[in-house]
């Protein structure tokens, strides 16, 4: 692939439907497992899909991050997908249901952008949730400084504890710009 295909390719956007969930309200979708769910490739510039049909896990390939010979994503937007993975199974262990991910993925884009090595030069906040101090998180686990699964399980230990969920902690989040 070269020249426009190739750039084309770069930019594209990938936008995966939320399924209807027969047991939700009507109005009401749930978001789609990072897993296993059938998507279609649409540019950036193409807004012919209404914002309620699809998911906000949105994922775009810069050329300069793809390496000589590759298609698929950088090796950052697939430990995000991978952390992603991790959190929606992890969900049901705190007693929250589907829908609660929407939030929680709000909240960890945009603290972390879902990167394990994360960390605020200001505050020393590290890790995918955002730890301060980042060895809080050894409470979870040894390998808290580059397990994804070990900071999301504390992270949403934490959640838990002070919000009770990821939308109250997203609330905090939007109105005071941390959580």
């Amino acid at each position: 692939m070269t020249g426009p295909a190739l750039a084309l390719a770069a930019a594209a956007v990938t936008i995966a439907a939320w399924p209807a969930a027969a047991s939700q309200p009507a109005g009401i979708s749930r978001p789609a497992s990072p897993a296993g769910v059938s998507s279609a490739v649409r540019t950036a510039a193409d807004h012919s899909v209404p914002l309620d049909a699809v998911s906000l896990d949105v994922v775009v390939v810069p050329l300069n991050q793809a390496g000589p010979g590759t298609t698929g994503p950088s090796a950052a937007a697939t430990g995000e997908k991978a952390a992603k993975q991790i959190a929606w199974a992890m969900l049901g262990k705190f007693g929250w249901k589907t829908p609660q991910f929407k939030y929680l993925d709000w909240l960890w884009s945009r603290e972390s952008s879902w990167n394990v090595r994360a960390e605020n030069p200001y505050s020393g906040a590290y890790g995918i949730p955002q730890a301060v101090p980042g060895d809080k998180m050894a409470s979870a686990g040894p390998s808290w400084p580059t397990d994804p699964a070990t900071q999301i399980r504390w992270g949403m230990r934490y959640i838990k504890s002070r919000y009770g969920s990821p939308y109250g902690a997203w609330r905090h989040e939007a109105a005071d710009g941390w959580y």
